[in-house]
């Protein structure tokens, strides 16, 4: 086994801060990772509010946003990985909160 894999699948949230700009997320092991805000549009587009309410699951493997349906793990942001959303379905929650904020 690589031990890179191996790292990405030990990978544990300790602790989590959003800003306007980034998702800042303390490991663990100590690591700190920083990644744009950006890449995840419904974060981006949420509240401060709705941001700072998550959860961890997993023993910290997994971070989920209730108010956003937004779920990310640790692993993927240490890969990189962007939201998979399609601009058609952002486009269709983002109306659906239009409409509930109404």
């Amino acid at each position: 086994m690589n031990s890179s894999v191996g790292e990405l699948q030990e990978a544990r949230a300790l602790q989590l801060i959003v800003s306007d700009e980034a998702l800042t997320v303390d490991l663990v092991d100590g690591r700190t990772i920083v990644v744009p805000l950006a890449w995840y549009p419904r974060l981006w587009h949420a509240t401060q509010a709705e941001r700072n309410r998550f959860e961890f699951f997993g023993d910290g493997a997994f971070i989920h946003w209730p108010d956003l349906d937004e779920d990310l793990t640790v692993a993927g942001l240490l890969a990189g990985r962007r939201s998979g959303e399609s601009p058609q379905s952002l486009k269709k929650w983002l109306n659906a909160r239009r409409v509930q904020a109404k």
